[in-house]
């Protein structure tokens, strides 16, 4: 449903409140645009733990709140170039009672380093870091016709790289970073993470079973030496219907993390 407030967002924008994790979570978020929805979800629920979470183009910041639910102990830095979307995930933060264990900065997560520590991101300073990058690689797919939807989904592989490059920069030493892109940019996503980490674990998601990946975990830890390992897909959904299966549907519900 739409929502009145904040008042000085939707002097330009409609906004809606949506419910995540059974209601555990109530966000506000544009009712058009880039929305949040499942990729958001998995991406927080695959966070395994630590107590400094940094989320590199978080949005109204979903996937950091998800990850806040899960892990009590745990504080997030979300960070974005969309004023307007940090605006949200600020009255989200309070509106949940996550506004003491969340801390909002402004950047270009492909800006230069001296840039990003400008702004006051870190170095060397997060346990975990996480994103989901712009979905669509250049030259394919559609780019989409509202300019903050265009921002939040549309990158070239080098700029995807510097994503990567800033996640590597801002995480621990023996950090964890976890991205999901679709499935079809998984080799410019999968050479970034192999220079930078080791212990590279890929989960590929697919609709159904013996349907093709449509969406890509993939998780590093900067400074390991520990091969890459690939793990058998998993499938959203039975063959037929549209339940999800029960160990997504715990995930969705807040009942469960991803266990990968």
């Amino acid at each position: 449903m739409s929502l009145d407030q904040p008042n000085a967002f939707v002097k330009h924008h409609s906004v809606t409140r949506d419910a995540f994790l059974g209601g555990k979570l109530t966000l506000s978020q544009p009712s058009k645009g880039f929305r949040a929805g499942l990729d958001s979800v998995l991406l927080g629920a695959a966070v395994g733990g630590g107590r400094r979470l940094l989320d590199l183009g978080c949005g109204v910041g979903t996937a950091a709140f998800v990850a806040l639910v899960h892990h009590s102990g745990m504080e997030a830095t979300l960070v974005d170039s969309d004023g307007e979307a940090l605006q949200l995930a600020s009255s989200n933060a309070a509106d949940n009672r996550l506004a003491g264990r969340t801390q909002t900065i402004s950047a270009d997560v492909a800006a230069k380093g001296a840039q990003r520590r400008a702004a006051g991101l870190a170095e060397n300073a997060y346990d975990t870091v996480i994103a989901n990058p712009p979905y669509f690689i250049e030259g394919k797919g559609t780019l989409a016709g509202d300019q903050s939807r265009a921002g939040a989904r549309h990158m070239d592989a080098a700029e995807l790289d510097l994503w990567i490059k800033a996640a590597t920069t801002s995480a621990t030493a023996g950090g964890v970073i976890i991205f999901i892109f679709p499935s079809e940019g998984l080799a410019p996503l999968l050479s970034g993470f192999v220079q930078r980490f080791g212990s590279v674990t890929i989960l590929p998601l697919c609709s159904r079973p013996g349907g093709p990946a449509t969406r890509v975990l993939i998780r590093g830890r900067k400074g390991s030496r520990a091969p890459l390992t690939l793990l058998a897909s998993r499938a959203l959904h039975d063959a037929e219907g549209r339940a999800f299966r029960p160990e997504f549907d715990a995930i969705f519900r807040g009942g469960a993390r991803l266990d990968w």
